[in-house]
């Protein structure tokens, strides 16, 4: 699928993160490659893992914890670090030291892969590391690579994977371990985060629209004014791009993320329109918002991998939106039969 030189498949491939959304779809893609020695990884148990394989070398570990890390990188190839605590907008606003002690998490795999001869290290960063002055502006023309320094990153989640981007580098420079780092923009589809608190924006909006066209109440509450802009990947985007990169020669962080930038005004134009439905809506203007403009340069990523996040942001809007609903009718149902609706 991909034209890069990619780990022997019978060598032990490791996901952190593995419990979750990007983790578990990783997972996912590396078995349907044929790969016969997966270590999956997350802090949850078993039954919270958005996907659970059970061919696959399952552990439920805390990776803030460095003799945790050694049992996850022992004998292993290749380590995909996904592994973080984080969530959408909402939930990093308001938790910014639990978002800061992901460091824990980073250091120590890295120590792990070190002390273990590990060959490859992917470490997934965000777009969230950039300079807040640079995205004042709904019509950002797009981040470039260089734009993260001066370092003005997001408060708490940024600052931290910022802060992990210069540790990768200086494993790389300083103890020869092969890493790569890529800045995810928005990444979003089935599988993922709905409810709850931790879900970022198309999936929040899919559930509000879902829920209004059920509840037979039009109108959904909306953070800000609407006009801020985003770009948003699709996971299956997403998944390519982290292999590439990593079986790539660039040494420095690059973005992965689409370049099809929307209003959130426009992002819910787009959920009603898959719904059928049209909804009135309230802003809350004093909800955490982030900053006013974010797209993804892909200038970098074209030059060197010749490719670059394409999958239109309707196609995976229509798909996430149809996994959503089934989630949530199955949910109503069981609250039904249970009694507690």
């Amino acid at each position: 699928m991909l034209p890069y030189g990619f780990e022997m498949k019978n060598e032990t491939v490791v996901i952190t993160g593995a419990g979750g959304f990007i983790g578990g779809e990783l997972v996912a893609e590396f078995r349907r490659q044929g790969y016969s020695k997966i270590r999956a990884v997350d802090i949850k148990p078993f039954d919270e893992w958005y996907q659970h394989f059970p061919d696959v070398e399952n552990h439920s570990l805390d990776l803030n914890v460095k003799s945790n890390c050694d049992v996850a990188c022992r004998d292993a190839s290749t380590v995909y670090n996904l592994a973080a605590n984080m969530g959408g907008m909402g939930f990093i606003e308001n938790n910014k030291a639990l978002c800061m002690l992901s460091v824990l998490i980073n250091t120590h795999m890295l120590q792990s892969a070190q002390e273990f001869g590990v060959k490859k290290f992917f470490y997934s960063s965000s777009a969230c590391v950039y300079n807040g002055d640079m995205q004042t502006d709904p019509n950002n023309p797009g981040l470039k690579e260089e734009d993260a320094y001066p370092a003005l990153a997001e408060d708490g989640y940024g600052w931290e994977k910022l802060f992990s981007e210069r540790m990768c580098r200086h494993f790389r420079e300083d103890f020869g371990l092969h890493t790569r780092v890529a800045r995810f923009h928005n990444v979003y589809g089935p599988h993922g985060t709905w409810d709850g608190g931790r879900e970022k924006a198309p999936a929040a909006m899919c559930r509000k629209v879902i829920e209004a066209k059920v509840s037979g109440k039009h109108e959904m509450e909306i953070w800000g004014d609407g006009t801020r802009t985003r770009s948003f990947m699709y996971i299956d985007d997403c998944v390519h791009g982290v292999q590439a990169i990593m079986n790539s020669d660039i040494l420095e962080p690059i973005n992965l993320g689409s370049s099809e930038m929307v209003s959130i005004n426009q992002l819910v134009d787009i959920v009603e329109d898959i719904a059928g439905i049209k909804l009135k809506r309230n802003y809350k203007l004093d909800a955490p918002k982030g900053v006013m403009g974010r797209n993804s340069d892909n200038t970098l990523i074209k030059k060197y991998l010749g490719w670059e996040p394409s999958i239109p942001l309707r196609v995976g809007m229509e798909k996430t939106y149809r996994w959503i609903y089934d989630q949530y009718m199955a949910r109503e149902k069981g609250l039904a039969a249970s009694g507690t609706k």
